[in-house]
């Protein structure tokens, strides 16, 4: 499954973060907004399960989070993402995995991954703010699976269709949501219009 979601308040942020003028501190909070409004969405189908509890007037049967949860960012920018959505799930464990792609070949390397346990029984959401030639995506969901991961979410903030094809056809079992699906890839494999290379922009580097 794709879902764009299509949000006025996501789509006003994701104008500011496109801007070229716009500098590092907006550009990341204007992403870390985007993420929690995202988070809402990407959560609608969690599972939960009742529970008796008692208000200050009564018994009640109230619900709670059925299943972990397990955020993954790739980095680095996908660490630009994790703090919007952990304030809507402040339970969430995070892993990390450390991937760079290839300027000539575009294809993408591990340099470092850490995982919490129980990969299994966790819904899985790996994030990263583009969705580009899908390699990064592809690979890092690789990864999980083969650490046990189940039930895996892919968040990412601008994607195209190149990317989404890559990853449908190598995961079709994992449901992809995106803040907006731009045109297509440019011969150094950047999206367009995009937004320019979310790492540097998020932190200030070049």
């Amino acid at each position: 499954m794709l879902e764009v979601l299509n949000h006025p308040l996501i789509s006003h942020k994701l104008t500011q973060m496109r801007d070229k003028n716009t500098g590092t501190k907006d550009f990341r909070e204007n992403l870390d907004e985007i993420a929690e409004l995202m988070a809402y969405e990407v959560c609608r189908d969690l599972p939960i399960t009742k529970v008796d509890i008692e208000t200050p007037v009564s018994p009640c049967i109230g619900y709670q989070l059925s299943k972990e949860i397990v955020i993954v960012p790739i980095l680095r920018a996908g660490v630009g993402l994790l703090d919007g959505i952990r304030r809507l799930v402040p339970t969430a464990k995070v892993g990390f995995i450390g991937l760079f792609r290839d300027e000539e070949t575009l294809e993408p390397h591990e340099y470092f991954a850490k995982f919490p346990k129980d990969l299994d029984q966790a819904i899985v959401m790996v994030v990263d703010p583009m969705l580009a030639t899908g390699g990064s995506a592809v690979a890092a969901i690789d990864m999980i699976k083969r650490r046990g991961a189940k039930q895996i979410k892919l968040v990412c903030l601008v994607g195209v269709p190149e990317g989404v094809k890559a990853v449908q056809e190598a995961h079709p079992d994992v449901d992809i949501y995106l803040a907006a699906l731009d045109d297509h890839l440019n011969e150094h494999g950047y999206i367009v219009p995009g937004l320019g290379d979310a790492g540097d922009r998020i932190f200030g580097t070049k």
